[in-house]
């Protein structure tokens, strides 16, 4: 007796995508920073991408299971960027991280992203262009840090959008193109 089980990327790029939709929102300057986001945060963009890295985990997919589990504890951490000065642990107040700090952190998380990028070569093309997009998200957001640059966090903003846009379409599309047992969203070819 075997079992099918369900393919959790979908979860995983729908967590991402919608979070990283409405967190850009604001970085092109739509609304503030609100309790929307860091709730999308939390729960959408980490703990669903954090469950579908396990269940990638499951099906022995090394590269499912570290791109998901690393982009829900990235969304995570960013949460506790924003809310540990506010709120302190054990009494601890922790000053507000520095710019310069901001753009390391997110310079990092854009090298381990174009790396990740490589892995994608041997997908499909949809894949391909939210990783490299992302790549590109997170080297902004590293410049909108170092320079303190409102106009570049626009810019941002909207690349950010499109980035999140494309995880949306290629998680909908696997689940629509597996429901209906033919391609209703293409996802471009696979490149062996």
């Amino acid at each position: 007796m075997s079992e099918k089980s369900a393919n959790p990327a979908p979860l995983g790029l729908l967590g991402f995508g919608l979070t990283t939709v409405l967190l850009n929102l604001h970085n092109a300057g739509f609304y503030s920073l609100n309790s929307m986001i860091l709730a999308m945060g939390l729960f959408y963009g980490g703990l669903a991408q954090v469950i579908a890295g396990l269940m990638e985990f499951r099906k022995g997919n090394t590269f499912g299971t570290v791109a998901f589990t690393s982009y829900g504890l990235f969304w995570w951490s960013l949460v506790t960027l924003l809310l540990l000065p506010l709120t302190g642990v054990a009494g601890i107040k922790f000053p507000l991280a520095a710019d310069a700090s901001i753009g390391a952190y997110f310079f990092m998380w854009g090298l381990f992203t174009f790396a990740m990028f490589f892995g994608t070569l041997k997908a499909n093309r949809a894949l391909q262009f939210v990783f490299m997009s992302l790549a590109i998200l997170f080297f902004l957001l590293a410049g909108v840090g170092f320079t303190a640059n409102k106009d570049l966090l626009t810019v941002t903003g909207y690349e950010g959008i499109i980035c999140g846009l494309s995880a949306v379409y290629l998680g909908l599309a696997h689940v629509l193109n597996e429901v209906h047992g033919k391609t209703v969203l293409p996802i471009g070819p696979v490149i062996l």
